[in-house]
Parts: structure tokens; sequence; C-alpha cells
């Protein structure tokens, strides 16, 4: 443990007690959830940020949206705020912004603290399946199925609780979990060993793909790099050849939950990495962070900066005065598909008899 997290540890106790207290008293039933009448499909995780929780929501509903259903994605809008013109399935969060850039008007949106309230919101759309994004720890609204990503670089947040490490809740926790997916991985024996001891869902891998280098919307940079592109489009104009770029030298930055496996990605896509700058999860750029990483840039030999697309919606259209600057927009690659979607819907099964009386999943949908 690093000296930080000695100093943090014994806040960590409480902090332990009050998740295991509350998490008993939703199982024992003291504390009531609540249901919606649609179906609803939590994507979590043990720990803060950094799994691939988005790309999975949205890999999804896309899926689903695919197939026909109504869906709807409930989220908090982490550091967002309403949208200023009041519609309700808006907000300036950064992570609520990707989702609606990619999925565009084939999903709906239900975006607020009260998950509950938002739901039958948009069950009164017709709305009938629903992804409760960042749900595993969100005890108030009755899920049909909990999908659980652990990140295979650190599965366990370092081992710690909350403040002392990355973890949310302890281990134990993943009993709870109808699937589990290993991020960032197609074969870790040691995670797998690991959740074991606690849990035996269905454990499905899941990798992240570079799915385009795309040019950082905004204002033109004086080199005149992003002059094209205005705004960034789910049909994703503007795409560069992510071969091509490889061949240049970047400097990489981010404001994200996970850095370190954002500057790994990179690298195992083949990019070439002159330096890093690390930022808060969230955070919002200013022009001295732009001026500051440009020459962070410069003085490392880079030929441009890359981040990656949630930072895009957090940089506020700056102009750059360094050329190439780029995001990448990835997808996940989920190991064994059919069989997940198999594991999901037996989930969703199995909940829905227990809550209805064997009633099918037919008759529900």
């Amino acid at each position: 443990m690093s000296l930080r997290g000695s100093i943090l540890w014994p806040f960590s106790l409480p902090y332990g007690g009050v998740a295991h207290l509350r998490a008993r008293a939703y199982r024992k039933g003291i504390l009531k959830q609540r249901w919606l009448d649609g179906i609803v499909i939590s994507v979590g995780n043990l720990t803060v940020g950094g799994t691939g929780k988005t790309p999975m929501v949205l890999w999804l509903a896309e899926n689903l949206a695919a197939e026909g259903k109504k869906v709807g994605i409930l989220t908090r809008g982490y550091r967002g705020e309403p949208s200023p013109e009041g519609d309700p399935g808006k907000s300036t969060s950064d992570e609520v912004r990707l989702l609606q850039s990619r999925l565009g008007d084939r999903v709906a949106f239900g975006v607020g603290g009260d998950r509950f309230a938002k739901g039958q919101e948009l069950e009164k759309q017709g709305i009938e399946w629903m992804i409760l994004d960042d749900g595993f720890q969100h005890l108030q609204l009755a899920r049909d199925a909990d999908v659980v990503l652990l990140d295979a670089s650190d599965p366990f947040g370092g081992g710690h609780l909350l403040p002392a490490g990355r973890l949310r809740e302890s281990r134990t926790s993943l009993s709870r979990a109808d699937i589990i997916v290993i991020t960032r991985s197609s074969h870790s024996p040691a995670v797998e060993a690991a959740v074991r001891r606690d849990s035996q869902a269905p454990i499905f891998y899941a990798r992240m793909e570079l799915e385009a280098a795309l040019p950082v919307p905004g204002p033109a940079n004086e080199a005149g790099a992003n002059s094209d592109a205005s705004s960034v489009k789910a049909d994703a104009s503007g795409t560069r050849n992510a071969g091509d770029e490889r061949t240049r030298k970047w400097y990489a930055f981010c404001g994200i939950g996970n850095p370190g496996a954002f500057f790994s990605d990179l690298r195992e896509w083949g990019f070439e990495i002159s330096g890093h700058k690390i930022f808060p999860d969230h955070h919002r750029y200013t022009r001295a962070d732009v001026d500051a990483i440009a020459a962070a840039a410069e003085a490392s030999g880079a030929e441009g900066v890359i981040c990656t697309e949630k930072d895009v919606f957090n940089l506020s259209g700056l102009s750059w005065r360094l050329p190439h600057p780029v995001f990448c927009r990835i997808r996940v690659c989920l190991d064994r598909e059919e069989e997940f979607w198999r594991a999901l819907l037996s989930a969703i099964e199995s909940r829905r008899k227990q809550r209805a009386g064997h009633l099918p999943l037919s008759s529900r949908v």
C-alpha cells in the first residue's frame, strides 16, 4: 500500500461497514427496492472508473436496438447538468453526451439521480428495455440482471476500499452478479480464480478495439488540422485511417478513471507515445490546460496529441496550435457473444419468475 493509502486506510473501515450494512438491508428486505414494469439490465463495476463500462452500455444498447427493441438508458449523468433547453433526456455529462452522439435517436435517455422516476418516464414513452448505467451499487432500483465488469489489469482496485483504494464495495459483493465480464483480456486465470471465491456467475471476456482515429472537433486549430470537424457524429464522418496515424509520434492526455489503461491500449494498438499527461476523471479543460498539453507535446517531439472520446466533450471546442489533434473511438469486442446473450436472457427469465409467479419472459416484452 502507498503512503497515501496507509494514511487513508482508517477511513476505509467505516466506508466499508456502511456499504456492507446497506447491501444487507436491501438483501433482507429492510430497505425496499422499487421495480419498473420494463426489463432493467444493470451494468456496473466494483471499482471507480476505468473498466470499460460506457463501451459496454453502448454495445448492449446497439444490439438491443438492432433487434427492434425499444431501449432506454438510465443514468445519473455524473458531473453533468440538465440541458439548457430543458430536455429531460439531455445533460452536459461527458458520458451521456458520448452515448447520445453514438446512439442518436435509436435509444431514449432518462438522466437524473432518481433512476426509478426516470424509468417511469421512459415507460410512458413505450420503452420496454432499460440499461441501468453504473447500476451495481444503485440498489434502490431493482434489476432483472446484474452485469459486472472487472478490468484484468487492476480488477480489485489495489485490494482496498475507498478512499485508500479504488474499491466501491468488497469483493464479496460479486455474489450479487449474474454475469461477470473481464475486460482488456482474453484469458486471465488468476482473476477468474479470485472471482470464483465469491461468485459462480458465468465469466466472459471483452477487449477494447480501436474503431477509428477522428479529428478533435472544434474551431480550426492554428495548423488547420480539424477545421472540417464541427461535431462528433455517430457515422464517424472525418474518420482517418488509424494505420496512417500510427506512423506519427503522439503525446497522449486524458481525464478518465483509469488513465493507465488508455495509455496501455494506445501502445497495444500500435501508437508511438512520446509522453502523457493525466487529469482528474471528468476534467473540464481550460485554455491553460490545452496550452500546457501543447507545450509538453512539442517538448517531447510529438507530431500531435491524442485523447479519449470522452475527453472531447470536456474540451469545449478549444482550438489547438498543434496539428493532428485526434481522439480514439473504441468499441467493445466480446468473446462468445451468443453464449453471453443466452446467459443474460436466462438471468432475466429467472429473476422475472421469482418476482411474478412464473410468468414467462415472452409475456412481458
